[in-house]
């Protein structure tokens, strides 16, 4: 049970910090607090807005401007260019070409004609209501207790209550011009109004600077919440239906059925996957609510894009642990959430609709376990399961204190389809090539290992990076995540040689992301000894890591790409060396032979399930490779009657066209095995050793 008691909002606003800001400064200030917290409004979601006082750049003449969000930016992690900037005086002359609400949408090619100093920044479609309300600095958020009691039967009522007059009121409308002109009315016939509550959809504050607009907007969710709070009927979805499973069953679960949603679901566009079984989640999905509001779907528009018309509720019992029941059903279940999706689409479409888009549920709830949400990337399945728990605080709220109300199928599919919104999603960049695949590579913090993860990642991939050497790892995957964002790579410590766990670093790739399409078998070691000196722990160390070990992490892969029925790619990084002899080096000669041979059997057997196995073969990597460093280099410059410092030149020199071969060139080869441009090879070797006769294959 919810304590009757919620953490307050901390006002953030330092005074010192936004006395060296100017104004824009400071309203980007402002948006930056405001989208720091999940409770004042979600990712992507809301905008803020200020009306400065410029030098128009023709005129020389002070103008006032509207500095607003623009489309498609984060509060949170804005920039000063995520602004538009608009004459403000060019805004409201538009009032006077508006010619309705079956027209508004035209007035959206206008605002281009309002931009001040050629300000690429698209505009939003909430502009008009910012332009339109007669105060300086305005705010519009998401926040859960808002829409909470925005969501309820009785919002208006609500409204009365809880603000006591602070706050006005105004029904469902889909933004846009007609409602921003309602809201400025509103703000203007009104002037003891702080604000207004949008019906269903949030909340809206103004000031008349910006410290006092960030200050009233904490100030008014935090009253909402409190309210919330302190009249909230206990327990809150009408208790548990369900008990929850304990948190290993419930990572077991998961690892075992989100990669057969995942493969279901990824015919015509890969998927990765998100799980949570946070508190807030397992509540909902385990309470006798579920299947009353679920169904319901969510209000707030900016929830619903992200999460669809409604989740599917997969029909698992905790207490009879029904999960082959469940998964034998599987087809059947996500068959029907897409006919009800088509049912929808053509109950509610326009004779100039867009084509019906991918039927596929994106929240998938499963009662005792938690939440699976799926998307094209891993960034938007997460960032959709935090908007549906967004949706559950709202459905909390607002049914622990009147009755919830999605939004209308009608509507929902108006915003869905909206004609604007196809345009945006038109503008977005082509898809990379890895984008929605999910790679493995073991390995990933020596250098071809960081090389070629950084190569999978830069075509849209995202990656678990395993090694053996954790401090390594994890300077690796800190240093991905800045780059490339927390969303990108997991490091998983790994020793390939130990089965248990290989098994469990797979299990942890599925929940991290939903499944597996590229496996890189990279982990290795190097030793040089004539034979008579190789003791046997020397040769079956070679054995374990670079035979047992491939063989170990290629049966995981197997296993895996065979649940998802989606095909995949295995590379494996052998060397030179397994092809060519070399004296005073059988034991890794062997091994590497081994690992060969070992893809070509696995590319007979994976032909038949879309699953292709190649090798690509380097030769004398020098640069940031850790089996170059130590005992290996020493032994190499030796047998070659060189320093050490000029051992890359003799390989160099070895090699028929004369030149080194550097991490990237092995990461390329990689690449090209893991992508569709070798869709039609299996079974090959790639060497990469610039130029070696005894190494050719043929």
């Amino acid at each position: 049970m919810r304590e009757a008691s919620v953490a307050p909002l901390p006002n953030l606003w330092d005074d010192v910090v936004a006395a060296a800001l100017d104004e824009p400064g400071q309203l980007l200030y402002r948006s930056n607090l405001l989208g720091a917290d999940l409770r004042i409004t979600n990712f992507g979601g809301g905008n803020t807005s200020a009306k400065i006082e410029m030098e128009d750049p023709l005129t020389r003449e002070q103008v006032r401007v509207l500095w607003v969000k623009g489309s498609g930016g984060d509060l949170g992690s804005m920039k000063r260019d995520g602004f538009a900037t608009l004459y403000l005086d060019r805004l409201e002359s538009l009032k006077r070409l508006y010619r309705g609400i079956a027209h508004e949408d035209e007035m959206v090619a206008l605002f281009n004609h309002c931009t001040f100093d050629l300000n690429p920044r698209a505009t939003s479609i909430d502009t008009p209501l910012h332009a339109f309300v007669p105060h300086r600095h305005v705010d519009h958020v998401h926040a859960d207790a808002v829409i909470a009691i925005a969501a309820s039967v009785d919002a208006e009522r609500l409204t009365r209550e809880v603000f006591r007059g602070q706050l006005g009121f105004l029904p469902w409308q889909r933004p846009g011009f007609d409602l921003g002109l309602k809201l400025g009315e509103m703000a203007a016939r009104h002037p003891e109004l702080v604000g207004v509550v949008l019906g269903g959809h949030g909340l809206f504050t103004w000031a008349e600077t910006s410290k006092a607009c960030y200050k009233t907007t904490l100030r008014v969710i935090q009253q909402a919440a409190d309210w919330l709070a302190a009249h909230e009927q206990r327990p809150s979805f009408g208790g548990a239906k369900v008990e929850t499973v304990s948190p290993e069953k419930r990572r077991a679960v998961a690892a075992r059925i989100m990669p057969l949603i995942r493969g279901r679901i990824s015919a015509d566009e890969r998927k990765i996957g998100h799980f949570t079984d946070a508190p807030d989640v397992l509540e909902f999905v385990n309470s006798n609510a579920l299947a009353t509001l679920a169904p319901l779907g969510t209000s707030c528009p900016d929830h619903f894009l992200r999460t669809k018309i409604r989740p599917l509720v997969l029909p698992y019992d905790p207490a009879r642990d029904n999960l082959d029941e469940v998964i034998a059903g599987l087809d059947d279940s996500l068959a029907a959430y897409r006919a009800d999706y088509a049912g929808y689409y053509e109950r509610c479409k326009h004779p100039d609709s867009p084509s019906m888009r991918d039927p596929n549920a994106v929240v998938h709830l499963m009662p005792g376990i938690g939440m699976f949400t799926f998307a094209r990337d891993k960034a938007t399945a997460r960032i959709a399961a935090e908007f549906y728990v967004n949706a559950i605080n709202v459905m909390r709220g607002a049914s622990g204190v009147s009755s919830y109300v999605g939004l209308a199928e009608q509507e929902a599919f108006n915003i869905e389809y909206w004609l604007l919104e196809e345009a945006k999603l038109q503008r977005m960049p082509k898809p990379k090539s890895l984008a929605g695949r999910i790679a493995y590579v073991t390995g990933g913090a020596g250098g071809i290992g960081e090389a070629t993860v950084r190569r999978l990642l830069g075509e849209g991939a995202c990656a678990v990076i395993a090694d053996i050497d954790e401090k390594a790892l994890d300077e690796r995957v800190a240093a991905i995540v800045k780059r490339h964002g927390r969303d990108a790579a997991i490091g998983v410590k790994l020793d390939v040689t130990d089965e248990a766990a290989v098994i469990a670093s797979f299990e942890e790739t599925i929940r991290a992301f939903g499944g597996v399409d590229i496996v890189v078998s990279n982990a290795g070691i190097a030793s040089a000894s004539p034979v008579e000196d190789t003791s046997l722990a020397l040769w079956q160390r070679n054995m374990d890591i670079l035979a047992t070990g491939y063989f170990l992490v290629s049966r995981e892969a197997f296993r895996l790409m065979q649940q998802q029925k989606i095909g995949g790619a295995i590379v494996f990084v052998a060397s030179k060396n397994g092809l060519a002899a070399s004296a005073g080096a059988s034991a890794y000669c062997a091994a590497k032979a081994s690992e060969i041979h070992l893809a070509r059997c696995l590319a007979l057997e994976g032909a038949a399930h879309g699953i292709r196995v190649n090798t690509v073969n380097p030769d004398a990597v020098l640069r940031g490779s850790k089996i170059w460093e130590g005992e290996w280099r020493r032994q190499r410059a030796a047998s070659n009657k060189v320093s050490e410092d000029q051992l890359e030149e003799v390989y160099r020199q070895r090699s028929m066209l004369k030149r080194s071969v550097f991490p990237e060139d092995i990461a390329e080869g990689v690449y090209f095995f893991a992508s569709d441009l070798s869709a039609k090879s299996t079974g090959n070797i790639l060497n990469i050793d610039a130029g070696n006769a005894q190494a050719f294959t043929r």
